[in-house]
């Protein structure tokens, strides 16, 4: 990895951040748009980062790190549309552009320069503020906005490179990640916990998959009616997330940060507000400086709400630095 990383200090909060985020653009209107990135850097960086906080610039991630992920044949079928100047892949969700493979990659090396900071001490934890986001992406298959799952691949990342055995994955975008899970379904060296609204798209996450083979119970659902807010987010997070989080005591913690279950998206449904981000927050970073000296990573998913989502990060970042 080669990214830059400009005067990092272990007590600091990473942030990685680049314009060519930007450069994923749709046609016309779409709810995964450059804005999204626009409001959040509009809201964090006017004048310069907050206090505590360094940024990261990141490096495209190799493709070998992609392909432990996806298959060869969908990484070659991305970039080869994007070259042939296609506008959509897989399904009307997911358009693209000619940059949109070149910044997929530099997406997931973001989060692999974030993990990497983190791991050799350079950073106490890091955000990834970043695009497209990745949950939904499946091995073969781009879906629900997401091309490369950039959480997976750095999940897998911290299996292989540093040779972690147990890393937490916390999901509490409004929509099940159903690429996250499809890749540690059958691995006991990931616990996946996810919260979302259900029955939502894409359609998984019943409470009743659990995990197959050997990864039998370290895939956690929790589905959620519409409408429910920051006390049952809360709740659950304490009643489930908690207990099996210190059992397991992970060696690393990712957490796919999707905030469109904000009370305000236009998506999403549901009424969690951006105090409730923070308190979601600190309840997951406890757990990592419970078990993990604090190592974690958090990366954006959704949320499509420009100030709903600008106002959740801006909290969600709060914490981490505190």
């Amino acid at each position: 990895m080669s990214g830059r990383r400009d005067k990092i200090h272990k007590t600091c909060t990473g942030l990685v951040d680049d314009d060519f985020y930007l450069a994923h653009r749709p046609e016309g209107y779409h709810p995964e748009c450059p804005a999204r990135l626009q409001s959040i850097k509009e809201r964090l960086l006017d004048g310069g980062p907050p206090d505590g906080v360094v940024r990261i610039a990141p490096a495209p991630a190799p493709v070998e790190w992609i392909t432990e992920i996806h298959s060869e044949g969908y990484v070659r079928e991305l970039r080869e549309s994007c070259n042939q100047g296609k506008r959509l892949i897989h399904s009307p969700d997911n358009y693209i552009c000619p940059d949109s493979y070149d910044v997929a990659l530099l997406a997931a090396g973001g989060v692999l320069e974030a993990i990497s900071a983190v791991m050799d001490g350079g950073a106490a934890n890091a955000f990834c503020a970043l695009r497209p986001p990745g949950h939904h992406a499946l091995r073969d298959e781009a879906m629900g906005f997401c091309l490369f799952n950039n959480v997976a691949v750095g999940a897998r990342f911290l299996q292989k490179k540093y040779g972690l055995g147990k890393v937490l994955i916390v999901d509490w975008d409004v929509h099940h990640g159903n690429g996250t899970q499809e890749a540690f379904y059958e691995d006991p060296g990931v616990l996946f916990f996810s919260i979302h609204r259900h029955p939502f798209y894409p359609g998984s996450g019943a409470g009743r998959e659990e995990g197959r083979r050997g990864g039998c119970g370290y895939t956690i659902n929790v589905p959620l009616p519409a409408g429910r807010g920051d006390a049952d987010y809360l709740h659950l997070l304490e009643s489930r997330l908690l207990p099996a989080a210190m059992d397991f005591a992970p060696e690393f913690v990712l957490i796919s940060a999707g905030f469109d279950a904000h009370r305000d998206d236009p998506l999403g449904g549901m009424d969690v507000t951006a105090e409730g981000f923070a308190r979601m927050t600190r309840m997951v970073r406890g757990i990592a400086q419970s078990t993990c000296g604090g190592r974690m990573v958090s990366v954006l998913e959704g949320g499509y709400g420009l100030e709903g989502l600008a106002e959740s990060v801006s909290r969600h970042l709060d914490v981490l630095r505190e």
